[in-house]
């Protein structure tokens, strides 16, 4: 076929084979006449190069997936050069995504600080014990006790519930993929300059909320490594509320709004009331596929809370 018919069935443009060809990952044949002939074979390859291009792989380095197929391989990432193409790909990826956080982490300082200028109100990297008044957590914290309330949930079914995360997606639980999916499930997080509930330190396993997920911040990369295939953060608070911590702590991950306690009623997940307000008791559901496969609870320390998890991952490796 001529090179206008394999960009139509391939789905690309004629200037973007010719630039495949320049590299040397495809080599149609020559005609008497000059001209170049292309086959299905050639096709094939191209349709692999659009479609590693558009999963982030650059088109220089999609050499080692179409060696694979050339090998005779059904599959071009059948070979452990393309598994290693990937891995390179992922923490490319990884690093970028960690310093597009370390961005949005300054800008947000600038944004309180600009937000807060000449007003009353101290932005929270200003005070003297702002932020840290919610990452450090009181020496004296009572230890929730295991009261048997999540005893039934292991091998438990995860329920089809539909909840909102913090990108606007909607997220399916019993529909997040064939990996693990670790869900922690906290009360509620404070906010700088608002106040907690009366006698919220004095709750077991109440406190601890933004410590926790700043550990789950740091552990992401670990996590993920260890075999996670999502991280989330679950409580009964909006999403809009929710976002604002994502930003302001910087995490990368979504967390899942459930204001009316969907999920607690499902599976009979422990909660507490305070002040008129019925919130989840802190644990941390490990799912894989459509069931729950382990159970944290009761969790504390919170702060250590995510390390135990990771611990737990790479002790139980699927």
């Amino acid at each position: 076929m001529r090179i206008s018919e394999l960009a139509r069935q391939a789905g690309v443009t004629t200037k973007a084979v010719r630039y495949y060809e320049s590299l040397g990952l495809i080599a149609p044949e020559r005609l008497a006449n000059g001209y170049r002939n292309y086959d299905e074979d050639d096709v094939r390859l191209v349709r692999e190069i659009r479609t590693l291009h558009r999963l982030g792989i650059p088109v220089e380095r999609t050499r080692p997936f179409l060696e694979c197929l050339a090998a005779g391989r059904v599959y071009a990432d059948d070979c452990p050069a393309s598994l290693a193409g990937y891995r390179e790909a992922i923490d490319e990826l990884t690093e970028r995504i960690e310093a597009l956080s370390a961005r949005r982490a300054v800008l947000i300082t600038h944004l309180n600080a600009a937000a807060h200028r000449g007003s009353g109100v101290v932005a929270p990297e200003e005070k003297g014990t702002g932020v840290m008044d919610y990452l450090a957590l009181p020496a004296d914290l009572p230890v929730p006790e295991d009261d048997g309330a999540a005893d039934h949930l292991p091998g438990t079914k995860v329920p089809g519930l539909t909840l909102r995360d913090t990108a606007g997606r909607a997220v399916r639980l019993d529909a997040l993929g064939p990996r693990r999916t670790v869900v922690y499930v906290y009360p509620l997080t404070g906010r700088p300059g608002t106040d907690l509930p009366e006698g919220w330190n004095s709750i077991p396993g109440a406190r601890g909320c933004t410590p926790e997920s700043c550990g789950f911040r740091d552990h992401f990369r670990d996590l993920l490594e260890a075999g996670a295939g999502r991280v989330y953060g679950l409580s009964s608070q909006d999403t809009d509320y929710q976002r604002e911590v994502v930003e302001r702590l910087g995490l990368p991950f979504d967390m899942l709004s459930d204001p009316a306690l969907d999920l607690a009623a499902a599976l009979e997940l422990p909660t507490f009331e305070v002040e008129g307000m019925r919130l989840f008791k802190r644990l941390t559901l490990v799912l894989h596929a459509d069931v729950i496969e382990h159970v944290f609870y009761p969790v504390f320390p919170p702060n250590e809370h995510a390390q135990r998890v990771l611990t737990w991952l790479r002790e139980h490796p699927l």
